[in-house]
C-alpha cells in the first residue's frame, strides 16, 4: 500500500519538467491500496482546488481514478480543494458532525455523489478503516483519522494511522486506532502534539502539514522518520 502526498506545506523540489509541484498550507494524501476494492482513497483535499488540481496533473492522477474521498474535519485547509476531485461515481466519507451546509454543498457540486456520514469506527474498504469521529475540544468540531492495515518493517501485521490535523490529540488517535491492530506507524499532521516519547515505540513516523514540532521529531528519531511534502510517496 502506498501513500502519496498530494498537498502539504512543503513540496518536493525538482519534480517533473517546467513548473514543479506547489506547496500550500493544507493537506491531502492518496491511499493506493493496490489489488483491493476501493483501490484509491483520497484523504483530505487541501485548501485550494487550483493547487490540488495542479499537483494531480503533475503526478499524472485523474480525478476519475479516485473512488473514495475521506475528509478528516471541516477546516478550510482540508476541504478547500474538494470541488476539483468530485465526480458522479465517487463516495465521500465525512464526520457526521459536518454542518448541514457543507453536506448540501457537496451534493450540489456533482450529481450522483454519495455521502456517507461517519460516527463510530468502521471499515471503509478492506484494509482501510476510520477511527470514527473523535472529540477535538473545539465546540462542534470532530475529526476522523484513517487506519491502514499493513505489514511492519519487522514482517509482522499491524496498522498505520493517517491523520489530518490530529486536533483530538495524537495520543488519543493512536489509542483509538489500536482497536484495529498494533500501531507501528503514523503519517500526517500532528498539530501541537508534544508527548514525543510516545513515538519511540513506532517504526515509522512521517510528520506533515501542521506539525508544530516537526523538525524536532525528525532530529530526535532520525532512523524512523521521513520528511513530508507534496510529491513524497510513503510505502506501508
Amino acid at each position: 500500500m502506498n501513500l502519496r502526498i498530494l498537498y502539504d506545506n512543503e513540496a518536493k523540489v525538482g519534480w517533473g519538467e517546467g513548473e514543479g509541484l506547489k506547496s500550500d498550507w493544507g493537506f491531502s494524501c492518496l491511499v493506493e491500496a493496490e489489488g483491493r476494492k476501493g483501490e484509491k482513497v483520497l484523504f483530505d483535499t487541501g485548501a485550494s482546488a487550483e493547487i490540488l488540481s495542479h499537483n494531480l496533473r503533475k503526478l499524472g492522477i485523474k480525478r476519475e481514478e479516485i473512488e473514495i474521498i475521506a475528509l478528516s474535519h471541516e477546516h478550510w485547509d482540508h476541504v478547500g480543494g474538494l470541488e476539483t476531485v468530485l465526480h458522479e461515481n465517487v463516495v465521500v466519507y465525512l464526520p457526521r458532525s459536518f454542518t448541514r451546509a457543507a453536506k448540501r454543498k457537496i451534493e450540489e457540486q456533482a450529481a450522483g455523489v454519495e455521502v456517507v456520514e461517519v460516527s463510530g469506527p468502521a471499515e471503509i474498504v478492506p484494509g482501510v478503516h476510520t477511527t470514527g469521529e473523535l472529540e477535538t475540544g473545539t465546540a462542534g468540531l470532530k475529526e476522523q483519522s484513517l487506519v491502514l492495515e499493513a505489514t511492519s518493517g519487522k514482517g509482522g501485521e499491524g496498522v498505520v494511522v493517517l491523520t489530518g490535523c490530529a486536533h483530538p490529540g495524537l495520543e488519543n488517535i493512536l489509542e483509538a486506532a489500536g482497536r484495529f491492530g498494533e500501531v507501528y506507524g503514523v503519517v500526517g499532521g500532528f498539530h501541537g502534539f508534544d508527548r514525543l516519547e510516545l513515538l519511540a515505540g513506532l517504526e515509522l513516523v512521517v510528520p506533515c502539514h501542521c506539525t508544530v514540532r516537526k523538525q524536532e521529531i525528525l532530529e530526535r528519531f532520525p532512523k524512523k522518520t521521513a520528511w513530508c511534502g507534496a510529491g513524497v510517496t510513503v510505502e506501508v
